[in-house]
Parts: C-alpha cells; structure tokens; sequence
C-alpha cells in the first residue's frame, strides 16, 4: 500500500488528537463518504450544502480507516479544531515533503484544459500529480495537495475564485514553481466589478510562486501590462510570455483547423516546431502552448512535450466530440457543458463555424452564463455575431439572461427558449435528428450536462 501519511504524521500537521489509532497508516485522503480509496482517512469538512460529521459513521463502516473531525470522538476519530483548518495542515504536509515541481494554473478561461495538456506533458516523462476534474476552491486544492505522494517528481494545481483572496491563499498552500494564467475576461465581474479587477485577482498566484520561479503569461488580452506589473510589485524575477502577439517569448504563428483538428507552429528562441493537436480551437492552440512552454521550463525536452500533446484528449464538458448512432447517418454532439463566460463561448462558436453537420442542420443549445453582474445583458447580446457566424440553423437558448441574446438575434431567429434546462430537454429530443450537429455550451449552474447526457442516451442507442 502506497501511504501518503502515517497517523502520527497526521497529528503532529493538525495537532490533533486520537484514543486508539497507534501505527495507522493512511493510503489515501477523501471528503466524500461515496468515494473511498483504500485505507482512507474520511475528512468530516462543512461545505455549502452537507456538513461531513453527518456522513462520519457511513465513512466508517464503508471501510474507512479513520475520520478526521472536529467534533464527537471515539474510536477511529482524529479530533481537531477544524476539519477544513486540518486539511490545509495536511496540505502543507504533503508540500513540504515534496520535491516535485510545481505548477500552478489560473486564468478566466481555459484553466481546467491548460493544466490537463501539462499533466498530459509531465505524465509522458515521469509520476505526476494533477488536480482531477476542477478541485480548484478552498476545498478542491487543499484536498488535492495533501493527496500528493512525496514520491512524485511533478504537481499541476488548479486554482480558481469567487472572490478577491481566494487565489493567494491557494498559492500560499501550494506554492508553485511555476504559474500559469491563461486568460483575463469577462468572468465572476458580479464579484470583481471590471476586468482589471479580475486581472488583479487572478495576479494574486504570484503570492506563492517560489523564490526563483516564473510566471507564464498569455499576452493576446489587454490585461498583460496589469499582470506584469504586479509581478513585478511581487518580485517575479522571471516573466515567459506566450500567444499570438509580437515579440513574446513562445509565439503561435499559421494556425490553422480541421473539424476536429488544430494546427500550428510555435516559433521559440528562434525555431519553429509544429504542433498537431487532436481537438479543434485557437483557443486550444493556445492552452497547449502554454503546457508547452511550462513543459520546458520543467525541464522537458520540446520534442518529447510535442508528442505528448499530439495525443492529448479532452474531458467531458469542455469541447468533448461524440459521434452518436450509425456510420452512415451520425450525430455529432459536442460536449461544452461545463462552463462558459464571454471568452469560452465565443471560442466554442468559432470552433463550430468550421464544424459541418454530417448530413443534417447545424444546431446550437446555448445556456447562461452566469455571475456577470451588471453587464449581463449587454454580455450576452454580444454572443449574436458569434452565433450567426457559427451557421447555426437552429438556436436554442435556455435561461432568463439568454433573453438579451434573444432580442439580439430576433426571435424569429430562435427556435426555442427556455427559462430552464429541465423544459428544454424534451424540445430538443423531438427535434433533433441524425446527422446534426449540435454544441451544447453554457454555465454548469445552468444544468446544461443533463441535456448533453440525454442526447447521448437517444441517439447513442444505436
């Protein structure tokens, strides 16, 4: 059994307390009763919505070793002052016993993507420890970092926000060697007020960059002069740039697509490699240009970080392709379920404008995107360009800020809309066909995925 800790090293990082657990040793670390690893030791965390404590005894007797609490006692309890305090101690822990380089990736679009081309990258070459779907919050990172094995020679940390410090006090845990921000756009403005604000935030990762490390910084948005400037407020002694823009340090150059591919040379110290990626996108193009120039900065050779990014795949909810029932006649359903803000969506429409439909109509499900704040609407009347560029034949739009799209568009232009995901499912099962192609993309909260999910139960059936 591989032991991330042993029960005394888990009281000596919480300071806390336990009657009868000597010798434990700890294989694995969870939050969620539902999800045990072997030899788990189940934290009792308070969210939102579930208070852990509740689910305690049904870690226990679902084969957890221990739970980590901070109230009751008894057998197989650690007892702390903070479960969620204890986690981050256990974080801490984990980090200071690494030797592992360390990457850290934030950004308004792209983060999930970007850190899973890296860990694609450093997987090729040697143990790798990533973030696994998007662990990015108070919760997630903490909950990822303590699960780091000491033996891994690489770590890729996702960190995300809601708010103004949350990311510093991510970095400060994981404290990266390397950070990446992806992108500033139009995100979470409800919580930040302007993209400045959000620059700034974001900006808050080079709090716990390592002494030595470098930031890696896309320059096609007009928040880089921001960003640099508070690297340099922070003393980041080394700046990567990387993009499409003049003079930065990794440059994408002849970017060109298929329908399910992306192309492009990235010239570097004056030579240029190609890059062939098995998913379409400019936006892709540029996430893998900087998994490409962190790779090096690990220490990757740029011929062995190629290869890997030629097989790269992408996760369910952020661009996943599904060819859906017969050969002759599929339907093609692209998977953007997840998440969506201004800069996503008008990358996921750019990428389906070169999409054709194998023999039917170009259909677009386009759902809220959410936390904008005041300029939710004229955000969202701004997508009109991007949707009548994509060829969409049919449109259908779900969620009550999609009403400003709607007006934009003209409403005879739009084939259905809905307040709700739950009312537009049986719309889009009478109405879509074989040999469409379709791209459902919009804000989680919007509960886009069930629609997705019910799509690929009709038509994958046969």
């Amino acid at each position: 059994m591989l032991s991330l800790f042993t029960v005394e090293e888990v009281l000596a990082a919480t300071h806390g307390a336990t009657e009868d657990l000597a010798g434990a040793q700890f294989g694995s670390i969870s939050i969620d009763s539902r999800e045990l690893g072997p030899d788990a030791l189940f934290v009792a965390i308070k969210g939102d919505r579930f208070d852990g404590h509740d689910f305690v005894e049904q870690a226990l007797q679902s084969g957890a070793a221990a739970a980590l609490v901070s109230r009751g006692g008894g057998a197989q309890h650690i007892v702390v002052p903070d479960a969620l305090d204890g986690l981050r101690d256990l974080a801490r822990a984990a980090r200071s016993c690494s030797r592992a380089i360390i990457v850290g990736v934030t950004g308004s679009a792209g983060k999930t993507t970007t850190k899973e081309a890296i860990r694609t990258v450093f997987e090729a070459v040697g143990e790798t420890h990533a973030s696994i779907k998007s662990f990015n919050n108070h919760w997630g990172v903490p909950l990822m970092l303590a699960r780091m094995p000491a033996s891994a020679q690489f770590g890729v940390f996702e960190m995300g926000m809601s708010g103004p410090g949350e990311i510093r006090s991510l970095t400060q845990l994981v404290r990266p060697h390397i950070a990446v921000i992806t992108t500033i756009a139009a995100a979470h403005l409800e919580a930040f007020g302007s993209l400045e604000g959000i620059a700034r935030a974001k900006a808050e990762i080079f709090a716990g960059l390592e002494p030595g490390g470098t930031a890696v910084l896309n320059a096609d948005h007009p928040q880089l002069g921001g960003l640099l400037d508070q690297a340099s407020a922070d003393g980041v002694g080394n700046i990567v740039t990387y993009g499409e823009a003049r003079g930065v340090d990794w440059q994408i150059l002849d970017v060109h697509m298929a329908a399910d591919k992306s192309f492009a040379s990235i010239e570097h110290d004056g030579v240029r490699h190609s890059l062939v990626l098995n998913v379409p996108g400019r936006h892709m193009v540029a996430n893998a240009t900087a998994a490409l120039a962190a790779a090096y900065l690990a220490g990757v050779e740029i011929n062995v970080a190629l290869r890997a990014l030629a097989g790269f795949a992408l996760q369910a909810g952020r661009g996943k392709r599904l060819v859906l029932g017969p050969d002759e006649t599929p339907l093609l359903l692209i998977d953007e379920s997840y998440n969506a803000n201004i800069a996503s969506m008008r990358a996921a429409l750019d990428v389906f404008a070169a999409q054709q439909a194998p023999l039917g109509r170009k259909v677009v499900v386009l759902g809220d995107m959410l936390e904008l704040g005041a300029q939710s609407a004229s955000l969202h009347a701004s997508l009109g360009d991007a949707v009548l560029t994509s060829g969409a034949e049919r449109i259908y739009l779900v969620g009550p800020a999609m009403d400003a799209l709607a007006e934009e568009l003209g409403r005879d232009q739009v084939t259905a809309h809905t307040k709700t995901a739950a009312e537009m499912a049986p719309i889009l099962r009478n109405d879509l066909a074989y040999g469409d192609a379709v791209i459902v993309k919009g804000s989680n909260g919007v509960g886009l995925s069930t629609i997705v999910e019910n799509i690929a139960k009709q038509f994958g059936r046969n």
